[in-house]
């Protein structure tokens, strides 16, 4: 086994953020929406033979309704994340769930959470 793969790789403490259109002067970060990276991640999931991981059956619906999320939550989820969230983001089950498994007090942003993942 090479090296390269033997070697835990360093994660970043933060992901790239989604910066949209590349521009002179622009931060650093993916020149995409999030939405076009959800659209695309969908899009390749249903090309992806049916025998092979990662599969998405063309019969199921897109995947803001497969999450339950409503397109006008999806489009403040899009517009407003960084300024709505700085932790953990997720229905509050599941925000519970990771708060307990991380040892923290309290949930975060439970309240926007509840509102746009109901």
């Amino acid at each position: 086994m090479s090296d390269v793969f033997a070697k835990k790789a360093k994660q970043p403490k933060v992901l790239f953020p989604f910066i949209g259109n590349p521009r002179q002067n622009a931060p650093k970060g993916l020149a995409f929406e999030l939405t076009e990276y959800i659209e695309l991640v969908d899009l390749t999931g249903r090309c992806i033979r049916e025998d092979k991981c990662g599969y998405i059956d063309n019969n199921l619906p897109n995947i803001l309704t497969r999450l339950n999320i409503s397109t006008e939550n999806w489009l403040v989820l899009t517009t407003q994340f960084r300024t709505l969230f700085h932790g953990a983001v997720g229905n509050p089950q599941a925000l519970t769930e990771f708060c307990q498994h991380q040892h923290l007090k309290k949930r975060a942003a439970v309240s926007v959470c509840q509102k746009l993942f109901a």
